[in-house]
């Protein structure tokens, strides 16, 4: 029995009218869960979805500029980069590139 190797490369997560300007959400690709969002300024970025503080769910939170606000305890990251910008947690999350398509919001996945 051969087993399904998870999507790696560029795939598509979401359409770009499913995201509004200076929010993030949750999206599901391959059993991931991944926290997109979409700035004030127009740009797009993706980091893994769970807080590395207390496990929160990062597209459940706020979008302020580049910085998610985990919803549990105010922790902050960087859209882009996944580096912390605000305690409590002191780990990074995963950042993946993102690009749109075709009207398609694609994420670089590993």
């Amino acid at each position: 029995m051969t087993a399904i190797e998870p999507a790696t490369g560029f795939v598509t997560v979401a359409r770009v009218g499913d995201v509004e300007a200076g929010t993030v959400r949750v999206v599901e690709v391959d059993g991931r869960s991944l926290c997109i969002g979409l700035t004030e300024d127009g740009e797009w970025g993706a980091v893994d979805n769970i807080c590395t503080h207390d496990g929160g769910t990062l597209g459940e939170g706020e979008l302020d500029d580049s910085a998610v606000e985990c919803p549990r305890h105010g922790g902050r990251f960087d859209l882009f980069s996944g580096r912390v910008l605000a305690l409590p947690p002191v780990r990074p999350v995963s950042a993946y590139p993102v690009r749109v398509e075709d009207g398609e919001i694609v994420v670089e996945l590993p």
